[in-house]
């Protein structure tokens, strides 16, 4: 497990730090291409449904099973995967949707949008918190992958990458027109991205010691809950406010269908 410690940090930082993607088209793009990031938000949420049900939901279940026996660790996978769902659930109930960088928006929206000074600085403040908060659980998600599989955590960290850049973009506009700088904007943005790995690095500081099946499959089974729920409440919803439902599908299936042939090529 150690020798892929690097790998899990480096891909959790990765995924973590493409906001910065989103935060270059909205500082210098004039429109959004708003058919292609249909496209890619639900290649996204295809990549996420399918490995957590074909992938990470039964790795989770054998894990559960070694440590528990057939039946309790069904059980535990289940009662893991749908408590991931209700944590997530939970910290989007906690941040306010208008402040939350998640909503996705385009180019053109957040360059509408010029609220008052005391309003950008309130924005900006719900905004760190919201992406903090956002993305503790998807670094943890991303680490945990890629200890236990590295090219099922490459996936992973490839379809949250692109859920970070809409991110971006809602990030970094505001703080353009509050500071008047794009290089802020776009560094502030960029570093936002950061509570991803120190999510991966804060869960496995306090999990090291208790890295076993047990833990393992709890965890797993919780990121795949977070994950399908992210791609049905956010990604799927903002792929077809961007473009038309059959762009949107059409990115589902494809992705759907790369990653499973990634699968079956790491076999």
């Amino acid at each position: 497990m150690d020798k892929n410690l690097f790998l899990a940090f480096s891909l959790t930082a990765l995924a973590g730090l493409s906001t910065g993607i989103g935060s270059t088209i909205a500082l210098f793009s004039k429109r959004t291409n708003k058919y292609f990031i249909s496209f890619v938000l639900g290649f996204s949420a295809g990549v996420m449904i399918y490995v957590s049900f074909v992938e990470i939901l039964v790795k989770a279940r054998d894990s559960l099973v070694m440590a528990h026996g057939e039946i309790k660790g069904a059980w535990f996978a289940i009662l893991s995967f749908f408590g991931g769902m209700v944590l997530i659930m939970i910290i989007d109930l906690l941040v306010p949707s208008h402040e939350n960088p998640h909503e996705a928006r385009s180019v053109e929206e957040t360059r509408g949008d010029i609220p008052s000074e005391k309003k950008l600085l309130k924005m900006g403040i719900f905004t760190a918190m919201a992406i903090a908060i956002h993305n503790f659980p998807e670094g943890l998600a991303t680490f945990i992958s890629t200890l236990k599989d590295p090219s099922l955590g490459i996936s992973i960290a490839i379809a949250i990458a692109i859920h970070n850049i809409p991110e971006g973009i809602s990030v970094s506009v505001p703080i353009f027109f509050a500071t008047g700088s794009r290089i802020k904007a776009f560094w502030l943005s960029f570093l936002s991205g950061l509570s991803e790995p120190l999510g991966a690095l804060i869960g496995y500081t306090l999990l090291r010691s208790l890295f076993s099946d047990n833990t393992f499959g709890v965890l797993f089974a919780s990121v795949g809950g977070i994950m399908v729920y992210v791609s049905l409440d956010e990604l799927l919803p903002a792929a077809r406010e961007f473009g038309t439902g059959h762009i949107a599908i059409l990115g589902v299936i494809f992705g759907m269908g790369v990653m499973a042939s990634s699968l079956l090529l790491f076999m």
